[in-house]
């Protein structure tokens, strides 16, 4: 009865796989040692996908579902085997649960900084987080491509190079996109799509499907930040006069609050309190700086140019044309000159009468 029970033992009657964890994307079902009855019940779930190897080369592939295996539903494995059809014994195989369901929360990160030209603040070193999801769609070339000798295969074993990956084909879009580093922020979403369908064809060389990318953050350069924060500032304080006003009160009130006592309190408020009241006069008396109009200049009429001032002939001094006697010695500027002979006058100063030639008296 021992020895019966310990033979029927070898033979496996059931294969399925029920998982209880979060992150296995490979199950070997153990049949080391043992051998598959031929009839044996083959139970596939939801999000499961049976693959029979022999010899090391995959057979068949059972989707979703409830089997009784039969020559008729292993074909490969029929032909590799060489089985008559009807084959009614036991056999040997390697059996694998490949697990198709979305793994989701799968986080990836620049482990660099991601070097980018941007238009107003020259080069850049940009970081860069998130989450994307993926799942196994071709199983047969996820066994083939990725899996080794192992009884599981879990989605860490695959991070690093799917993390690799990412951040290569993260790295070529954000620098391909040339979206100024202050507008990132508005096209996380148009970047995510972006990635999802760069990465599928890398992704695809595995037998995988990139179900989504999410772009949580990208961030700047801390010096850039602290700029970016200055600049803010300035943008909410506005008026720098106003401001300056406000702190000049706000100054004064916490110097009310703060009362010292003793004569060495009083001296110490009395100072601040004077220090205060200036700068309180010149905030307040501040005005913001209006410019101030230019004084139109005045138009000077143009006048006839003045004759030459005339020397005395006294005592040589210049004498205004329209002076009728000297300033210095009062001689007549302008002396009539009568001829004596002819009645010929003449203001000018020649001595002789240009008429009859006689001599002006």
């Amino acid at each position: 009865m021992g020895l019966f029970k310990f033979i029927r033992g070898q033979f496996i009657e059931v294969i399925e796989w029920t998982d209880h964890t979060t992150d296995t994307l490979v199950y070997r079902f153990p049949v080391q040692g043992n051998e598959i009855k031929m009839g044996a019940q083959l139970t596939v779930r939801e999000s499961q996908t049976a693959i029979f190897v022999n010899e090391g080369q995959i057979a068949d592939v059972f989707s979703p579902g409830r089997y009784e295996l039969t020559t008729e539903n292993m074909p490969i494995m029929t032909k590799l085997r060489s089985w008559k059809y009807g084959f009614n014994s036991p056999f040997k195989a390697e059996v694998y649960f490949i697990n198709t369901k979305q793994f989701t929360n799968q986080k990836w990160g620049t482990a660099n900084p991601i070097m980018m030209r941007d238009q107003e603040f020259g080069m850049l070193r940009l970081r860069a987080f998130g989450i994307y999801s993926y799942r196994v769609t071709d199983p047969a070339k996820f066994l083939k491509e990725l899996f080794g000798t192992s009884s599981t295969f879990q989605t860490q074993d695959i991070a690093g190079q799917l993390r690799g990956m990412i951040i290569s084909g993260m790295t070529d879009l954000v620098a391909e996109s040339k979206i100024p580093a202050l507008d990132l922020a508005m096209h996380y979403d148009e970047l995510g799509e972006q990635a999802r369908h760069k990465m599928g064809p890398r992704f695809g060389e595995f037998g995988l499907e990139v179900a989504s990318f999410v772009v949580e953050n990208i961030s700047l350069p801390k010096e850039v930040e602290e700029v970016l924060d200055r600049r803010t500032s300035m943008g909410i304080i506005g008026d720098m006069n106003k401001y300056a006003q406000y702190q000049a009160a706000e100054a004064i009130r916490e110097a009310a609050r703060n009362e010292g006592g003793g004569t060495a309190g009083a001296g110490v408020g009395l100072g601040a309190g004077v220090g205060l009241g200036q700068m309180m006069v010149g905030a307040f008396t501040q005005a913001p700086q209006q410019p101030q109009p230019q004084p139109t200049p005045a138009v000077v009429p143009a006048t006839a140019p003045t004759a030459a001032a005339l020397a005395c002939p006294k005592c040589q001094a210049q004498v205004p044309p329209d002076f009728k006697f000297c300033g210095g010695c009062g001689t007549n500027m302008n002396p009539v000159k009568k001829c004596g002979q002819c009645g010929l006058e003449s203001k000018s100063d020649i001595n002789f009468c240009p008429q009859c030639g006689n001599k002006f008296e």
